[in-house]
């Protein structure tokens, strides 16, 4: 039997495009399945996956603002080693359809100069969601296989769940050249979406006593606490419960000097005044990576934010501001 050639092999970039909001670990599963199965036809060879969140022209209801999705993107695929979050689309001031963002990561792929400006990128018509049939309609662009210096350029495969799919046959939802240029030029990277909702990865309810706190000093001097609050601080041994009712939580903070409620709902932003301990008031929000629990702290401070896991009976937390981090450990009472 002749051994497979892995030059011939088409290279695959897969695109997503979407509000990611928020990003959740569904998201990164769909690039997972649909590598999978793309290496499993023996034709192609995934080599990067690309999440295009976006912007803010969208004017989706309740739609977070972009910088906010694109952080909690960033994060989200921080250890992955293949997919990478590009600010390009969400940094436009008018919203683009999908055929534009695909087009400019083809164009930027097949140039020789990563900061070349594409006019086939830019928007042709007026911003606005429905994708309405124009008088004077462009002619799909045809295929490219090669780049100008005559290398061959990777596939760009729109990747997207069964509902997209589905979408195309919604009247005045997309334009009918549009969808022969995203199938024709480029392909599908399909998957099937589940229609339920996921179940919550674990359960954090209950009672935790903190029994390590490495660093706490140097975070609150990153926050800029004075000297006599944060010996006190130091000393303090703050006891955590938890509720959590679904994608509801609240998180109850106690000790002798601070009694903190915070209470939030997974993926909606909302305003954080830390009370008794900076004093700053930062637009708050909490996504699932995983098993884990990540907020973002968007505010004075810059990278502000936490991230709470289980390992086994203990309840971790990491805290973070600017470039200091503490980690804490809670047992559970």
């Amino acid at each position: 039997m002749a051994m497979e050639d892995p030059d011939r092999k088409t290279e695959v970039v897969l695109l997503a495009c979407g509000s990611f909001n928020p990003i959740t670990n569904m998201h990164l599963r769909l690039f997972e399945l649909a590598k999978d199965y793309l290496h499993e036809t023996g034709k192609y060879k995934v080599i990067k996956g690309i999440i295009s969140p976006v912007g803010d022209a969208y004017k989706k209801k309740g739609l977070i603002s972009a910088d906010h999705r694109v952080t909690m993107a960033k994060l989200a695929t921080n250890n992955s080693d293949w997919v990478e979050v590009d600010d390009w689309e969400s940094s436009q001031s008018e919203w683009l359809e999908t055929v534009k963002v695909l087009r400019h990561h083809h164009e930027k792929l097949s140039s020789p100069d990563p900061t070349v400006s594409l006019q086939n990128a830019l928007p042709l018509t007026k911003p606005g969601r429905k994708r309405k049939q124009e008088p004077n309609r462009h002619d799909p662009i045809k295929k490219k296989n090669q780049s100008p210096d005559g290398k061959n350029v990777p596939q760009v495969k729109l990747l997207c769940g069964s509902d997209v799919l589905e979408s195309f046959g919604i009247p005045n939802l997309w334009k009918l050249e549009d969808i022969t240029e995203i199938i024709q030029n480029y392909g599908l990277g399909l998957t099937v979406t589940p229609s339920h909702s996921l179940a919550m990865p674990v359960d954090f309810s209950g009672t935790w006593n903190l029994v390590s706190n490495d660093n706490f000093e140097g975070y609150m001097t990153a926050l800029g606490i004075d000297f006599a609050t944060r010996k006190i601080a130091k000393m303090l041994k703050p006891q955590k419960v938890i509720k959590q009712d679904g994608d509801l939580f609240s998180i109850h903070t106690t000790s002798t000097f601070r009694d903190y409620m915070l209470q939030f709902k997974i993926g909606e932003e909302f305003e954080e005044d830390n009370k008794g301990l900076d004093n700053r008031k930062c637009k708050s929000l909490v996504t699932w990576d995983n098993d884990k629990l990540i907020c973002v702290q968007a505010g004075e401070k810059k990278n502000r934010g936490w991230t709470h896991w289980l390992e086994g009976d203990d309840l971790h937390l990491e805290l973070r501001c600017e470039n200091q981090v503490c980690k804490q450990v809670f047992k559970k009472a």
